[in-house]
């Protein structure tokens, strides 16, 4: 039997394409808070006006412009969502594009990284690899 934790980590996989490492952590102390997350999440990302694939290329190329590497893993809902690596490429050029354009960040020099990181993302999910690159975070009680 599934322990409560591991419910709320496939209803968000059902709800949201995924589940973030950050929700795994979240469920096992707040399962219904990572299920409500899930409910907002598949509300902004479903089917609309713009597809879900759309929105989810769209965030990760956000992540992208914004050299955000907890951002740029919606490559992994996104080709849950049907999207092509050409589709992922073009999304990620993207958000290259618009580092230059964010005020004070680094620029598109730094967003080249992480148009490849998404092509990477994207080549070991579909490989059925182990997709996270970051490690866990590491808190330190006398660091506030």
């Amino acid at each position: 039997m599934a322990t409560r934790a591991e419910q709320a980590n496939q209803y968000m996989k059902e709800k949201m394409g995924f589940t973030p490492r950050m929700f795994q952590v979240i469920n096992q102390m707040a399962p219904e808070a990572g299920e409500t997350f899930a409910d907002f999440y598949a509300t902004i990302f479903g089917d609309g006006n713009l597809d879900k694939k759309t929105k989810e290329l769209m965030f990760m190329s956000i992540g992208v412009a914004y050299l955000s590497p907890r951002c740029i893993i919606h490559v992994i809902p996104a080709i849950n969502a049907g999207a092509t690596d050409g589709e992922i490429f073009e999304a990620a050029a993207v958000g290259m594009i618009g580092a230059g354009f964010v005020p004070n960040a680094p620029g598109i020099p730094y967003a080249f990284e992480y148009a490849a990181k998404c092509m990477d993302i994207a080549a070991k999910f579909r490989a059925g690899e182990d997709w996270e690159y970051l490690a866990s975070p590491k808190f330190d009680r006398g660091v506030y």
